[in-house]
């Protein structure tokens, strides 16, 4: 979503705001701006609709001068991407500047209010209100702050923030409600504000995450926190563990390409410390009840958005075959606004690569509302999901900066996995069952880089079918969500149409898509529902369409039934999603490149969905 990124210090600030939002443009967004304020307190503001280089063009020869300042990149909400609706907005006298993510839901009430009382407005944005709003009930001999509380205090809907004024100069004024905000705690009195660790990473690594209400006043002598309702607070300062190399392409042509070409490492990370051989079991820190607890669980709710939620599809298959618990998987969108069904002893178990996804946030929130049990999957350490589940599991794999998930979604998996065989063990899986996952699992990361070395196969297989207009993808039980993960991958990137079905569905209505200009993906790895597969492979062959087969094996059924082999080596079913995933990742990327696609910003996409 919408990119934020403030700082205040010794140094001049354009050079570092500018750079921090270069750090998160994989975010996405549609138009930039900056805001600097310089020794006099004089405000100047730049914004241009487009790309960040529009911006820097701009400013290239008359960089603004200034040690405090505030940058943002927008992803449209309200209004089209215009230099108008670009962020910074500004007060009416140009004295207060301010930088907004998320959506004011009462913003047409305030507007009207304050049009009534003769305050102009130059865009079409809800942005607009709440600075109007600042300059309205700012108080007589009152500081930037209070202004801001007291606008806040009128405000409904989510936002992360951060405004300055030559009113009250050299000063930061952050605050949050449902939106990402940190701040960056640097040597030499340097301070940050940001949206995301990206922005600040590269003046420090020391961080300090805001909770919903907290509003943060940086000047140039420290920092404060207090929250809206209960007062003065503390924060606990975190730091970032990874460097500035893992948000860099490290040679290769785009992060996309990078992030898959990691996940042998990052399915090493996942797994790192959390296995036991010898008994067949998994050791999960973050899980802090005891087993006596655990075994109350009866049932378990999985709600996530997007990849994540086809990650929750293969925890459903996993943790139901593994540990016996019956589990259901719910879009975190519908979940809080369908009268949810939480029964005694329930899990609710919300998943996300940021641990700031909106929908799946206000789901845990509801969950929590009505009593459950939460738990937390997320990569982002510090992330609210993290910090507001009952206890987690990190992932560790590091910042993935392409906007389309790759090594999120299959470290997920594992983490799954994980969850299901740290259940399994302490109920009716056998040491035996268990010392046979945990093997496939230490064997799983060489399986990943023997795929990846397919590369330029699958590089020739999507200059076949670039120009296809739609694709099917179909698998059967643990392979249907890889199908779903499949279509949406080359959704994302490529912008094909394709579509993801259980293979036995095809028959009750997308058969009757199939002819020769029809590619149809099958996910046919050797599991116990092959043969099944290849009955529905020779039901599409039957009407002439293109078929693409994953499989594990020389699959001998299948010769001259199938126009492409993708062959994966073979693993436990329960891992071969990884497996399977591994090759439609690099199917999609190769199309979009070949269709000429921005991949690692696809058109009208996020990162992190931090807006309903």
């Amino acid at each position: 979503m919408c990119g934020i990124v403030g700082y205040l210090g010794h140094r001049e600030a354009a050079p570092i705001l500018l750079e921090g939002l270069r750090r998160l443009e994989y975010r996405g967004y549609d138009s930039a701006g900056i805001s600097v304020m310089d020794d006099a307190a004089t405000l100047t503001t730049v914004r241009r609709a487009g790309k960040l280089a529009e911006l820097e063009n701009a400013i290239a020869d008359s960089m603004p001068s200034g040690r405090v300042g505030i940058a943002h990149t927008r992803w449209a909400t309200h209004g089209p991407p215009t230099e108008a609706n670009a962020h910074p907005h500004t007060s009416r006298d140009g004295d207060i500047t301010l930088i907004h993510n998320g959506i004011i839901e009462n913003a047409a009430v305030i507007k009207k209010r304050l049009v009534e009382l003769g305050y102009p407005f130059r865009s079409d944005t809800d942005t607009e209100v709440v600075v109007h709003l600042i300059d309205h009930l700012w108080p007589e001999g009152g500081a930037l702050e209070d202004a801001v509380a007291a606008a806040l205090a009128q405000v409904e809907g989510a936002y992360g923030i951060v405004a300055m004024s030559s009113r009250d100069p050299f000063k930061l004024v952050a605050s949050r409600n449902g939106s990402p905000l940190l701040l960056g705690i640097g040597a030499d009195g340097e301070l940050m504000a940001g949206s995301d660790v990206a922005a600040v990473v590269g003046v420090t690594r020391d961080v300090v995450y805001l909770d919903d209400g907290d509003v943060a006043v940086l000047d140039r002598t420290a920092y404060r926190t207090f929250h809206l309702e209960r007062g003065s607070v503390r924060r606990k300062v975190h730091q970032v563990t990874w460097d500035l190399a893992a948000i860099e392409k490290s040679g290769y042509e785009h992060f996309m390409l990078k992030e898959i070409h990691e996940q042998p490492q990052s399915l090493r990370d996942v797994m790192r410390g959390r296995l036991l051989p010898e008994e067949g079991m998994s050791r999960l820190g973050g899980i802090t009840l005891s087993d006596a607890d655990l075994a109350k669980v009866e049932r378990i709710t999985i709600t996530a958005c997007g990849t994540s939620w086809h990650a929750g599809l293969l925890g459903e298959y996993l943790l139901e075959e593994l540990a016996r618990i019956p589990v259901d998987v719910q879009y975190a969108s519908e979940f809080r606004y369908k009268n949810p069904v939480i029964e005694d002893n329930t899990l609710v178990l919300a998943i996300s690569q940021s641990g700031e996804t909106a929908d799946t946030l206000a789901a845990l929130r509801e969950a929590k509302r009505r009593g459950a049990l939460t738990m937390g999957i997320v990569n982002v350490v510090g992330s609210t999901i993290a910090r507001e589940t009952d206890f987690g599991m990190h992932l560790h794999a590091g910042p993935e900066i392409g906007v389309a998930s790759t090594k999120a979604f299959t470290s997920q998996i594992v983490a799954l996995v994980l969850f299901s065989l740290y259940m399994g063990r302490r109920r009716d899986m056998s040491v035996l069952e268990g010392r046979e996952m945990v093997e496939a699992l230490q064997r799983l990361p060489d399986q990943v880089e023997e795929i990846l070395q397919q590369t330029d196969d699958l590089r020739t297989l999507a200059e076949e079918f670039a120009d296809a207009r739609n694709f099917l993808y179909l698998g059967r039980g643990y392979q249907f969500p890889v199908a779903l993960e499949g279509a949406l991958k080359l959704k994302e990137v490529s912008y094909i149409h394709a579509e993801g079905y259980p293979a036995a569905e095809m028959k009750h209505g997308p058969i009757a898509l199939i002819d020769e200009e029809m590619p149809v993906v099958f996910l046919a790895p050797r599991d116990p529902v092959y043969a099944k597969v290849v009955s529905n492979i020779e039901e599409v062959k039957a009407r002439s369409g293109r078929v693409i087969a994953v499989v594990s094996d020389d699959a001998p059924e299948l010769q001259g039934k199938v126009d492409h082999l993708i062959r994966v080596p073979q693993t436990v079913p329960a891992l071969l999603p990884v497996l399977t995933t591994i090759p439609l990742q690099l199917l999609a990327y190769h199309a979009a490149i070949l269709r000429g696609c921005d991949v690692d910003q696809p058109r009208n996409l996020a990162k992190s969905v931090t807006v309903e």
